[in-house]
């Protein structure tokens, strides 16, 4: 039987070992498929504190996790396939391969991952070119060319940031009007570095070695051509990973865990959510940290009340 087991060792999950692991509560984590989260797949972090110089995002996340497993935090390379969750009692976890973990709290923080596409240059660039994150990113791109993808309020809001670095940004849109909010496209409209390509979607990514290029098609004429870009921003929105507690927490429209009364309680007594996984606003590596920190707190006080 486990005192505390967390999902994920991200910067939410990794801060919420440590903070767990201080206080003797010797929390087991699982790291999933994709150990250390989205950070691990961004470059060079140069908005982290205490790195005036920048981290590379992978040694971010190693860095945190060996804090964790200092002060004894266990780590596991394992994904939890199923979760059988019991307010006030005990949560029984499932691994994919094999084996069942019982645990007294659990806390959550599995993340969310980008919305793209789906095109094999997606990839193909990633961390030469391609982004989800105009915070994390947009100053590698200084003077250059580059695009957002999408027409919603999170692609007005990636592309007035990105005009403070980059020569010009298009908004690459598939329709002929935007879908966000009346004061994010008027603020766009009036950006002068902010340039619209109505009716377009993407239909490849170009470049040898980083990237260079999209190819673009219009929707209407069929018309094919290419943009040069340096940059590209998928603006799309993200996907929190909590499919897998359908019917189990409370989650808003698009997915997110709500968390209770400005702490980082769900609605399932022992469970608690941190970071981007209930974090539809920020998704910053810093708030999920912070967030991991409130999780370990009241986890170990949700903890001793059952002492």
């Amino acid at each position: 039987m486990e005192k505390l087991v967390i999902i994920g060792n991200g910067p939410a999950g990794a801060t919420a070992a440590i903070y767990a692991a201080r206080a003797n509560l010797k929390p087991l984590m699982f790291a999933g498929n994709q150990p250390g989260g989205l950070l691990t797949m961004t470059g060079k972090v140069e908005n982290f504190p205490g790195f005036p110089d920048g981290i590379e995002g992978f040694d971010l996340v190693m860095k945190m996790q060996e804090q964790a497993e200092k002060f004894g935090a266990r780590i596991e390379y394992e994904t939890i396939e199923r979760f059988t969750l019991d307010p006030g009692g005990i949560h029984r976890l499932e691994i994919a391969g094999g084996g069942v973990v019982e645990t007294q709290a659990l806390i959550v923080a599995s993340g969310a991952s980008p919305r793209y596409l789906g095109l094999a240059g997606e990839e193909k660039f990633r961390n030469h070119g391609v982004s989800a994150c105009a915070t994390c990113d947009g100053a590698f791109f200084e003077n250059m060319p580059v695009a957002v993808i999408g027409g919603g309020d999170s692609a007005m809001e990636e592309a007035n940031f990105l005009t403070r670095f980059a020569s010009v940004v298009y908004v690459i849109h598939r329709r002929d009007q935007l879908k966000a909010s009346p004061i994010m496209a008027e603020r766009a409209r009036k950006n002068p570095k902010i340039k619209f390509i109505w009716n377009s979607v993407v239909t490849d990514l170009l470049g040898n070695g980083d990237l260079e290029k999209l190819a673009l098609r219009n929707v209407v004429t069929g018309e094919e051509s290419f943009l040069e870009c340096r940059g590209y921003f998928c603006a799309l929105g993200h996907i929190p990973n909590t499919k897998v507690f359908d019917g189990q927490l409370d989650v808003d429209a698009s997915g997110y865990i709500k968390r209770i009364d400005g702490t980082t309680r769900t609605s399932c007594e022992g469970v608690f959510a941190a970071g981007d996984c209930a974090d539809p606003r920020y998704r910053q590596a810093i708030c999920a940290a912070a967030s991991g920190c409130q999780a370990a707190m009241d986890a170990e006080r949700y903890l001793e009340s059952r002492a």
